[in-house]
């Protein structure tokens, strides 16, 4: 894919920066810059199990009754 971007004065003084200290290429900065982000965003928003879902819902815990019904049950 090939991209066509503006940049910002500073986004533009930063990507030279970039380039000038590790020697890499636009591309490659641009290629890892996503890379990077793409990571963050996956861990940011993994799915959680059907158990963390259900805890978080605040459905466990919403009913009132005796803390001991597990127990005596059949009183």
């Amino acid at each position: 894919m090939r991209i066509n971007a503006r940049l910002d004065a500073q986004s533009e003084q930063d990507l030279l920066f970039i380039k000038e200290k590790t020697g890499e290429t636009v591309t490659q900065i641009i290629k890892e810059l996503l890379t990077a982000r793409a990571e963050s965003l996956r861990v940011k928003h993994k799915p959680e199990s059907k158990v963390q879902t259900f805890l978080q819902s605040e459905f466990v815990g919403c009913a009132e009754g005796s803390e001991d019904g597990s127990i005596n049950y059949k009183q």
